[in-house]
This record gives structure tokens, sequence and C-alpha cells, in this order.
């Protein structure tokens, strides 16, 4: 660790205790921590002590159940504003980049990105923005070191297998716009979205998806902290993952 995270860990001990962050300190260990499920070998960092299913219930959280509810019953409002967006500002969206690559095919419009609302896209999808700003920004159930956008996969578009880098922030999928023949498929296990309402799943697990429809499929995705990481573990977490990109995109 560098003396900056040292030192950012150290008053976040003082403040919450010597042990509050012994799951990071042993995620970091070499070795990266404790033994992994096998579809999580291509993550990068597996915060210990987390459940280690892929599938969670959109309900199934306390913290998260009133983003989910939000969400769903915004729906109907938050589809009409896509669908407008879709056909009169396509200039707000833009080829998907993922950590792993950049996909002509996947379409996206950014609510929020680099730790902030992405200002610019109140005008274009207001009232999935207000949602989203209440209830995961404004409450810091989002995970700020990741993003919320509109995921827009064209027809005959596939997103190939793959893990995620770590375990401690959750996906939540809000089904916007949903044809027939889409599907997703998270550690071996494949379900489909029904419109109008949230899938949750651990991201870290290998997952894929596809849409083998005749329309665009567009879910809108909220990358929220996961809710069984704690508010000290969440400060340091974010101190260690924004040093580490500082430092690469320095070296």
């Amino acid at each position: 660790m560098t003396p900056e995270i040292e030192d950012a860990f150290a008053v976040i001990r003082g403040e919450y205790g010597p042990d509050s962050l012994t799951r990071v300190e042993r995620m970091l260990e070499p070795g990266g921590g404790p033994a992994r499920h096998p579809l999580q070998k291509g993550a990068r960092w597996i915060l210990p002590g987390l459940s280690r299913r892929p599938w969670h219930d959109p309900r199934g959280h306390p913290e998260l159940a009133p983003v989910v509810e939000a969400f769903e019953a915004a729906h109907p409002v938050i589809k009409e504003e896509l669908t407008a967006a879709w056909a009169e500002r396509r200039e707000t969206f833009s080829d998907y980049e993922h950590y792993l690559t950049r996909q002509e095919d996947w379409q996206a419009l950014h609510l929020y990105r680099g730790g902030n609302l992405v200002e610019e896209s109140a005008g274009a999808v207001p009232t999935a923005y207000k949602v989203l700003k209440e209830f995961a920004v404004d409450t810091e159930k989002i995970c700020p070191l990741l993003e919320c956008h509109f995921s827009t996969l064209l027809p005959a578009a596939a997103i190939a297998p793959h893990c995620d880098l770590w375990n401690f922030s959750i996906n939540l999928h809000l089904a916007v716009d949903i044809p027939e023949g889409c599907s997703i498929t998270v550690a071996g296990e494949t379900r489909s979205w029904e419109e109008g309402k949230c899938l949750l799943f651990d991201y870290s697990f290998e997952h894929e998806a596809r849409n083998d429809g005749d329309r665009p499929r567009t879910c809108l995705l909220i990358d929220l902290w996961h809710p069984e990481t704690t508010v000290p573990e969440r400060r340091a977490l974010t101190v260690l993952i924004t040093e580490i990109r500082r430092l690469m995109e320095d070296g």
C-alpha cells in the first residue's frame, strides 16, 4: 500500500475501531484473500465474508429495497423518456467502453460516472436522473467507483462471458424495454428480464448477455455498494481503488 492509502486507513480505523478494516486488509494479502468460487476467477479483488451467491433477491436487502421500488414505480415514465431520447437525441448515447473492450453494438447513456452525476443527462431522461439522485446518490448507496447508465444492446449483439473486477459492489438492472429473445447468464444460470422489474446480481461471477430479438434491448444499470459491506469498508475501498487508478494513469 502507498503512504496515502495507509494514512487514510489509519484515519478510518481511528474513527471506527482497529478491526473495522480487517476484511479489506485480508483481501489485500498476498494471494488475493480467500478462496474463490471457480466462476469468480476472473475478478481481481474478492472481499471476504460476503455472500457467495450470484443472484440476489432485488427486495431481499433492506438497504436496497427502496431503490428497487422507486425505479420499478417510475418505469412507465422512464421508458417513455428513454424511447424519446433514443429517437430524438441519439447523440447522448455512445459506444459502451467496458474495462475489457469497446462495443459499437452496445450503446450507453450515462447518468453517473467518475463519482458524479452526469448533469447533461438530466434533460434527456429526467425521471431516471431524479430517482437515481434521490434514492441512490444522495443516500450514498451508489458505488462512486463505478457508474449508472442505460445499457442498450442492438439486435444480434452479445456481451461475451466475463467477470467484473470485484465483489464489493452489486449490479441492479431495471428492465426498461425488453423484446423477445433476450437473456442474461450469471454463473451458468440463464434468466430473462421482465419489463418494469429489477434483477440484482453479483457481477464478480462470470456473466454474459445477448439480444436475439428484432429490436434494441435496454436496461438501466446501477452499480450499488454490496449491502453486506460496512461504511468504513466502503470508505477504505474508495480510497484504495482511487489511488490504484491514479497510479496506473501516472505510470
